[in-house]
């Protein structure tokens, strides 16, 4: 009975201890099975790159793990506080200067300096109607002595043309005009005036020694007869952007005398001005010098102050020209 009692004994230590080894396996296994392993590749700045078998999560973790130190003049993506993302790569990369810069940039810049950079341009055609002045033919026949009166023979009429221009504009202000086409609608009818009698200073005895000498200079030469917008100006700093009186020609400008006119008028020209024949020069101007809002439509007579020059206004003025 005893020897029984002991085998059973014994039987039941057996059953107990190899019990208590399977649940020891288990739990092992259950834990295990609770660890997901993780394979993470590590890229590292010189461009090599190498994959490790871990159960940790977080960056920094990780790279404990494998010995691996992150430098001063490094950064790391996923940063080292964060886990890593389902890429499962942790990538190590040299700080640089550029980098610094660009990003200081970025935060320096406001929306609205960034709108600011960006300008409108727009393009429209317009078209215009312009008037085309008509000319002035004069017929000298005062050598004939039959006529003692000038008269016109035939009356000028302006002619007309439609301009077609292609317009830039820069945030609604006009930067460039282009001509497309230019087509004339109705051709000017030219003026035609006798002259009969020589032409001369309304006030013989304002006129000048050197008025007489313009006068001998252009002596038996047919004028053209030409309608002129006509202003003054003098040498100060507003009128010229200078104050020495100095012409394009080289010359003194002298009041009433010195005339600026357009390129299509050489210097020297003289230019004889009925409705002025009461001045001090007769009505007669040379001229001697040129202008940058000046064009072949246009003079500017010399005066000798700028009040002068803004009394006289501007006027359209019937003009005879001596080329």
């Amino acid at each position: 009975m005893k020897t029984d009692e002991k085998l059973s004994i014994r039987i039941i230590r057996k059953i107990v201890f190899i019990s208590i080894i399977l649940i020891c396996i288990l739990t092992i296994g259950v834990k295990a099975s609770k660890s997901d392993v993780n394979y993470v590749t590590i890229v590292f700045p010189e461009g090599y790159e190498t994959t490790v078998m871990t159960s940790s999560v977080k960056v920094s973790d990780i790279l404990a793990e494998n010995h691996t130190i992150i430098l001063p003049d490094e950064k790391v993506y996923p940063d080292v506080d964060s886990n890593i993302d389902l890429s499962k790569t942790i990538t190590i990369s040299k700080l640089t200067e550029e980098t610094v810069v660009v990003s200081e940039q970025v935060e320096s810049i406001t929306t609205e300096e960034i709108l600011g950079k960006y300008v409108t341009v727009t393009e429209k055609i317009i078209v215009e109607q312009v008037e085309i002045p008509y000319e002035t033919i004069t017929k000298d026949v005062s050598k004939e002595g039959t006529e003692t009166k000038d008269k016109v023979l035939q009356n000028g009429v302006n002619g007309l043309k439609e301009i077609k221009y292609k317009v830039k504009y820069q945030d609604e202000v006009e930067i460039e005009r282009t001509v497309v086409s230019e087509t004339v609608i109705k051709e000017p009818v030219d003026k035609i005036i006798q002259i009969s009698t020589k032409i001369t200073s309304r006030s013989a005895s304002r006129t000048t020694a050197s008025a007489e000498t313009i006068q001998a200079s252009v002596e038996g030469m047919t004028p053209k007869v030409v309608n002129m917008n006509t202003s003054a100006y003098c040498s100060c700093a507003r009128c010229t952007g200078k104050t020495n009186g100095i012409t394009s020609s080289g010359a003194q400008a002298k009041e009433w005398y010195t005339v600026a006119a357009g390129k299509g008028y050489p210097i020297g020209t003289v230019i004889y001005i009925p409705a002025l024949a009461n001045k001090p020069n007769g009505g007669w101007f040379v001229v001697e010098d040129r202008g940058g809002a000046i064009s072949n439509n246009r003079i500017d007579i010399y005066m000798g102050s700028h009040s002068s020059a803004i009394t006289f206004g501007r006027r359209n003025l019937e003009c005879y020209v001596y080329e």
